[in-house]
């Protein structure tokens, strides 16, 4: 096990009807806050005006921006900041999924910072300052709820990047399961293919004697795949989004990363995806990740053994890890279809011809990965796997 500093100070209120909570949580930091939003579906199922009233009745001042999409764009992110700036914001509310989340942390971070915000996302200065954020989450899957990450989309050249800080943890994340009941069935299942990818991403590393994160890994994969068919089968499941929802949070709060080096290849070849081809984040995982777990298992075939054992009940075989393994991948790609997730970059709509402009973008700061080191050669093999 390796050293680590865990820190996890994100206020977690959990449960049926708490985002009528949110004034008073806002109140403890502010008087005045930045509402950021994206479209019309928290209008049209009656969350905004159940946080406006919330707001208003904690004599909070509120001043509004809509219009997130997925894969935040920087555009609108500089919008943000410019209104904070001139509007004197105290504090950022983001109501909404990952996207929502990753904006209002971008927007956070800008505020006190006079060069251009993007340069966050190129390494070039790093984050020293940030407005408070608030959640309420609105849709399971990326963890930004609680995680010290924001992921942004520069237009401008097709660029998806992201930074890392403590300082951009939300302060508190109000989570109402009921609130997913009303999603659409590509953004539940997007979702889970996200969750999935946090915990996946942390449990296939080469670092030895971790087995309590390993079990924590694997279990909370395990109840992800389990509740997953019970979402589907029935959308108002409420123990089942339960579930799936603060297992959205363990996946990415930095818990099951304790003591272990994670590997963050498949976000990287992923955030091409997405700022070329604005593919979805859980979609394009669920095409990137078995493509990687063909190329990579026989790094450390005991790995994926176990993975495949611990996870998806394949029958152990200890004279031969690699039918094993790749039974657990197997399985993988299976669930991924039975839910309906894609699985192929022609499911995506996306060919080759661009394969090699996604894998120099991906490794022009040099390789990727932990659990191997993949090079350019490397992600332009993965990707063609993944066709």
């Amino acid at each position: 096990m390796e050293n680590f500093v865990f820190q996890s100070p994100t206020k977690i209120i959990f449960g049926k009807g708490v985002e009528t909570e949110v004034g008073q949580e806002v109140k403890k930091y502010a008087n005045r806050v930045l509402l950021h939003y994206g479209g019309g579906s928290i209008k049209k199922y009656g969350l905004y005006q159940k946080v406006i009233k919330s707001l208003k009745d904690a004599h909070v001042d509120v001043v509004e921006l809509s219009g997130v999409k997925p894969n935040p764009r920087l555009s609108l992110v500089k919008q943000g900041i410019k209104i904070c700036k001139e509007q004197d914001i105290e504090f950022i509310l983001a109501v909404g999924g990952g996207s929502v989340i990753d904006s209002a942390k971008a927007i956070s971070a800008g505020v006190f910072y006079d060069g251009d915000v993007w340069d966050f996302y190129t390494g070039k200065s790093q984050v020293t300052q940030a407005l408070p954020v608030g959640v309420v989450l609105t849709i399971p899957a990326a963890g930004s709820e609680a995680s010290k990450g924001s992921v942004i989309t520069n237009q401008d050249g097709g660029y998806k990047r992201s930074v890392n800080c403590d300082l951009l943890r939300p302060k508190f994340a109000i989570m109402n399961p009921e609130l997913t009941f009303t999603l659409p069935k590509h953004q539940t299942i997007y979702g889970i293919s996200d969750i999935m990818a946090h915990i996946m991403e942390r449990y296939f590393t080469n670092v030895e004697s971790v087995d309590l994160t390993d079990k924590l890994c694997e279990a909370t994969l395990r109840a992800v795949i389990n509740n997953a068919q019970s979402v589907l089968k029935n959308p108002r499941d409420y123990n089942a989004r339960a579930e799936i929802m603060w297992a959205s949070t363990i996946a990415h709060n930095d818990l099951l990363s304790t003591g272990r080096v994670g590997d963050w290849a498949s976000h990287a070849m992923q955030h091409e995806l997405g700022g070329i081809y604005d593919v979805a984040h859980g979609a394009g995982l669920s095409v990137v990740f078995p493509a990687w777990m063909k190329y990579v298992y026989r790094n450390n075939l005991n790995r994926f053994a176990q993975f495949a054992v611990k996870v998806w009940g394949v029958e152990p075989d200890f004279n031969d890890l690699e039918k094993v393994s790749l039974m657990g991948i197997k399985r993988t790609e299976e669930f991924f279809d039975k839910i309906g997730l894609p699985t192929r970059l022609k499911d995506l709509g996306i060919g080759e011809d661009r394969l090699e402009e996604m894998a120099e973008k991906c490794t022009q700061a040099g390789p990727i990965g932990n659990f191997k080191k993949l090079y350019k050669q490397d992600v332009i093999n993965i990707y063609k796997l993944a066709l």
